[in-house]
């Protein structure tokens, strides 16, 4: 997992001024003859990932910034494990965190450190004996976190000095995001970069004054290794630690000013129309035609970027504008879907391409890529018709249920990068588990195809589709290690019908001919040592993936994918709410008996967790018509308004904003990797408001959006799903209401019909003649629609006002797609 692309887009002028004075503030603490001075650092012989300068704001070390200029300190990301042979051995040492949960901290449970997790214990430590904090934070499948341990807090001479000098703390930035976020803000902001895993020293009472990366262990020539860096910080609190101390509250005070988010007085919801073509015009600016995507290498998929385009499509599909931006989002899915990135073999997609092409990955599996990208994929089937995506959609599920499932329901957050080659390695490298040789494709495909040209083999024809070439196909620069030498990544490099073509056979042959050999594949990968499997469950990314199994089984009419969403939903219940406390909880692991285990002090939820879980159970509700679903996200909807709405400027907080120990009350302006809360939010209060009648709900969410105005203005590609909020707004979400019994064959038949369409501004239910019911009781007008003739009737419906009734699924198709065109055309 990378660095979410959002400092470039974060900075308002009012921001900048206040991290110029944190940049200063820090600056101030070099010697005098120190000058501060930041470089941009190099990442020579590095594989084309994010490449951001280490730049950390070394500022009270006294140490040149010129020794990182020509080394190039580095912090991008690709997935491992420490896990492996070693594992096995007696430990030398064990500390605190053999008694956590997190897979990242028991990663860490024997290094030489005294490592404490986040909490009470660690900070009243910290003040009781006055010493600085040490704060390490990263996650479980995060290379460069792991090569960190492996030099530095594996060294016994660097344990000791961090365990006698400071306070050592690490976090699981996914099961502490609020923490992540807080110090994240404070590194990005006086650095200009940011990554994992990040080290930042604190104050006893946690205010950040140093903040970096990645360290080496040793100083390497010019370029300063932990240990130089930890005793010169130990040097400076001995002798300036009140310049420290305030030095680390005026930055913070810095932050707080320039990271406000809130709505000013008299301000009105920006134009939905101004704002999604400014949005549509920056990512066309950004799109790279002959691959798709939003840049040259590394390429993300971003799929917060392709459902906008898919929806700006929808209310603009006659101009030349929206024909595009179709185009953009479709060609995007396809190729990735062809590429590298997708799995061919055990399915699902892998996190990022190094390349244009999307041909090699940084190969870990992301749970929140899954869940959004089977999301993406089933909107452009209902956009185009076209099957391939349809099959893509089913292809993510299948590779979630079968790798990312646990037997409760619930779903594990991510699949590691690097594993062992074979069972007698000792070191594990980058997409072992899924390369190929041109040799082992050989002798696993021997057999000559009966009727093929020229007598292939069944290998030939695979390798052929699949680019797969005897010297391997991964190019040197894409490969600065030498792990991929000799190996290739499946990429399809011709339509079937150009390999049918090539070897003269059918496409029906090759078809099978392919699905053969990719099963032949499979078999022999599950012989392989497997990457580390993260098994934490998050509420956050449960409620992404609840989503996707919700929105594929509607669109699709598949029960067994409604079914999985169900199970899903009733994990949630069961083991991420607090009935008594009336709280959603952030986590929980699958322990050694493979039973779902909680932290003895669970980490309550925080705003990612109640947003995305109520748009997963909206989207479970309107796929099934089951109410309980709906007085759920009802529920939830309040609680996260108690906990976390700002009364004063709008929007919500990403935290709590009465936790004392979280110094930064955030609120997420960015739709990165996953989409901010608070644009998740937003549409969540319109789709409420118009299921349950609660009116204050459209208030609020006009409100939340309005607290964003200016970036959405300005730069509304940092925020494309909170876009397509304000677009809701503009266009007014409408309700189609499908009044017949449940279990009838007609009902079924328009439901099918309305989950056929892509349809971004309206909210379905049905009506079944239940008056006593939930949603009778709320919605008072659902009484006086009823069945025709004894048919099912759909009714589109506005503000409550509703057009003539309709029986028949393709007048209602007619229907929906003539009057939400001629709405989205006046």
């Amino acid at each position: 997992m990378m660095l979410r692309l959002g400092f470039a887009w974060s900075t308002s002028s009012n921001t900048t001024k206040h991290i110029a004075q944190a940049r200063l503030f820090t600056g101030s603490l070099l010697r005098k003859d120190t000058p501060y001075t930041l470089y941009n650092s190099r990442c020579s012989g590095l594989p084309q990932a994010l490449q951001f300068g280490q730049k950390s704001v070394l500022a009270s070390t006294g140490l040149s910034w010129d020794s990182f200029r020509s080394s190039g300190a580095v912090f991008f990301s690709m997935a491992s494990g420490s896990d492996g042979p070693d594992t096995l051995k007696s430990p030398k040492h064990t500390n605190r965190l053999s008694k956590e949960k997190s897979s990242y901290l028991l990663q860490h449970a024997h290094n030489p450190v005294d490592w404490y997790p986040w909490g009470q214990e660690a900070f009243d430590k910290a003040q009781s004996e006055d010493k600085p904090i040490f704060l390490s934070v990263g996650y479980s499948t995060c290379h460069w976190c792991h090569v960190m341990e492996r030099e530095s807090f594996e060294d016994e001479e660097i344990g000791k000095i961090l365990s006698e000098n400071f306070v050592c703390i690490k976090v699981d930035r996914e099961e502490r995001p609020d923490v992540d976020k807080v110090y994240m803000t404070f590194v990005q902001a006086t650095s200009g970069g940011g990554g994992w895993p990040m080290s930042v020293w604190l104050t006893p009472d946690l205010r950040p004054f140093i903040g970096g990366t990645y360290f080496p262990p040793r100083d390497s020539g010019r370029r300063p290794g932990l240990k130089t860096v930890l005793l010169r910080i130990i040097e400076q609190w001995q002798s300036n630690r009140e310049t420290l101390k305030s030095t680390g509250e005026r930055v913070l005070e810095a932050l707080r000013k320039g990271t406000e988010i809130s709505a000013s007085p008299g301000e009105t919801l920006p134009s939905g129309p101004d704002v999604a073509n400014r949005c549509y015009q920056q990512l066309a600016h950004s799109y790279e035609e002959e691959y798709g995507g939003f840049r040259e290498a590394p390429k993300f998929p971003s799929p917060v970027n392709l459902m906008f385009l898919m929806s700006f499509w929808t209310v603009n599909r006659t101009s030349s504008e929206g024909a595009e931006a179709l185009q953009m989002a479709l060609h995007t899915l396809r190729m990735m879907a062809l590429g590298g990135i997708h799995d061919h073999v055990a399915q699902g997609f892998h996190r990022y391409s190094t390349d244009s092409s999307w041909h090699v990955p940084h190969f870990e599996k992301m749970l929140y890529d899954q869940a959004q990208l089977a999301v993406a994929y089933i909107t452009a089937y209902q956009v185009s018709g076209e099957c391939l995506f349809a099959d893509v959609a089913r292809d993510v599920l299948l590779y979630v249920s079968r790798d990312l499932s646990d037997k409760s329901g619930g779903f594990y957050s991510a699949e590691d990068a690097d594993s062992f080659p074979t069972v007698e390695s000792t070191e594990k490298r980058e997409g072992a588990f899924c390369v190929w040789t041109a040799g082992e494709i050989r002798e696993l495909l021997p057999d000559i195809v009966e009727g093929a040209a020229g007598g292939a083999t069944q290998a030939d024809i695979f390798m052929h589709h699949y680019g797969v070439k005897e010297q391997g196909n991964v190019a040197p620069d894409q490969d600065p290690h030498g792990e991929l030498q000799g190996q290739n990544v499946l990429i399809v490099r011709y339509s079937v019908e150009l390999t049918a073509a090539h070897f003269s056979i059918s496409v029906d042959r090759l078809s099978e001919l392919l699905s053969d050999a990719r099963a032949k594949l499979a078999e022999v990968r599950k012989a392989r040592p497997p990457p580390h499997l993260d098994t934490k469950m998050l509420a956050s990314w449960n409620g992404l993936m609840l989503s996707g199994f919700a929105r594929v089984g509607a669109v699709l009419g598949d029960k067994a994918l409604l079914e999985r969403a169900e199970r899903a939903a009733c994990f949630l219940q069961e083991h991420l709410w607090d009935e008594e406390g009336q709280r959603i909880l952030h986590s929980c692991y699958r322990g050694n008996n493979m039973e779902v285990e909680q932290v003895a002090s669970p980490i309550a939820g925080f705003l990612d967790d109640y947003a995305f879980v109520v748009s997963g159970v909206l989207d479970l509700f309107e796929a099934t018509q089951r109410v309980r679903w709906l007085q759920w996200a009802e529920g939830l909807q309040l609680r996260q308004d108690q906990l976390f709405w700002d009364s004063h400027g709008s929007g919500y907080f990403c935290s709590d904003p009465s936790d004392p120990t979280v110094l930064l009350a955030l609120k997420q302006d960015q739709d990165g990797a996953e989409p901010s809360a608070n644009s998740v939010s937003a549409m969540n209060l319109l789709r409420l408001s118009h299921l349950t009648g609660r009116q204050d709900w459209i208030q609020r969410s006009q409100e939340l959006l309005t607290a964003f105005s200016d970036r959405l203005i300005k730069v509304p590609i940092a925020l494309p799903d909170m876009v397509r909020s304000v677009m809701a707004q503009h266009y007014t979400l409408k309700q189609i209401v499908i009044c017949g019994q449940p279990d009838a064959e007609d009902t079924a038949s328009l439901i099918s019909c309305v989950n056929s369409l892509f349809l971004p501004h309206k909210v379905l239910m049905l009506a079944d003649g239940n008056t006593e019911g939930f949603l009778y009781q709320r919605l008072p007008i659902l009484s006086s629609l009823v069945p025709q003739d004894g048919k099912a009737t759909a009714y589109k419906c506005e503000n409550f006002a509703c057009a003539l009734p309709v029986t028949c699924p393709q007048e209602l198709r007619r229907l929906l797609l003539e009057s939400f065109l001629q709405e989205h055309q006046s």
